[in-house]
């Protein structure tokens, strides 16, 4: 079997880390980047979970705190659009000056 070199870009802190991660656990990166891709090919996907971050709890109630400030008026002005928002803040920094 031939075998061909695979180039690939990381930061090297990154690098550092893998390839102390890699001696500790007795492989060389060629090792560990070599089992990603059969595991990959064997399993038909990338053998782990790949998602989108889960919002901590800070943002959660931000989040629902602007639901709320949408469905009740209460909060402050509101604007229809992010123009005439700049519009008036424009109006106001006039008007201090």
């Amino acid at each position: 079997m031939a075998y061909v070199n695979v180039k690939i870009r990381m930061d090297s802190a990154t690098k550092k880390a893998f390839a102390a991660f890699c001696d500790d656990v007795g492989l060389t990166m060629t090792d560990a980047f070599t089992l990603f891709v059969k595991k990959t090919l064997s399993e038909n996907h990338i053998p782990f979970e790949i998602s989108r971050p889960v919002p901590n709890a800070e943002t959660l109630e931000a989040l629902a705190e602007t639901e709320r400030m949408v469905r009740d008026r209460s909060y402050g002005k509101a604007y229809s659009s992010g123009k005439e928002l700049l519009q008036e803040i424009l109006a106001e920094d006039d008007s201090d000056a």
